[in-house]
């Protein structure tokens, strides 16, 4: 199974890139997962085995370089490459 990781951290920071951002940046990118960086949030994609390990990473990492709230969300890929739930939602 694949798995789609979304997640976000805390404080904010427009002035730069914090800490606590790269290290849960790292985390992804060491799992070998394939990361996409938006606006408000890091996506990445990979098999279930990789990806769990690498959330479980990504909140020790950046807890310890800062973070005071991280925003995680794990979403199930269907074949297509899209989220299951997306899928039976539409029917």
């Amino acid at each position: 199974m694949r798995l789609k990781v979304e997640f976000t951290t805390e404080p904010f920071a427009l002035d730069g890139f914090p800490d606590h951002a790269k290290a849960a940046r790292r985390a992804v990118d060491q799992a070998g997962l394939t990361v996409d960086v938006g606006p408000f949030g890091t996506s990445a994609e990979g098999m279930a085995a990789d990806a769990l390990a690498a959330v479980a990473r990504l909140l020790e990492d950046a807890l310890a370089n800062g973070a005071t709230r991280i925003s995680v969300q794990v979403s199930a890929l269907g074949e297509d490459g899209r989220p299951i739930a997306d899928q039976e939602e539409a029917g």
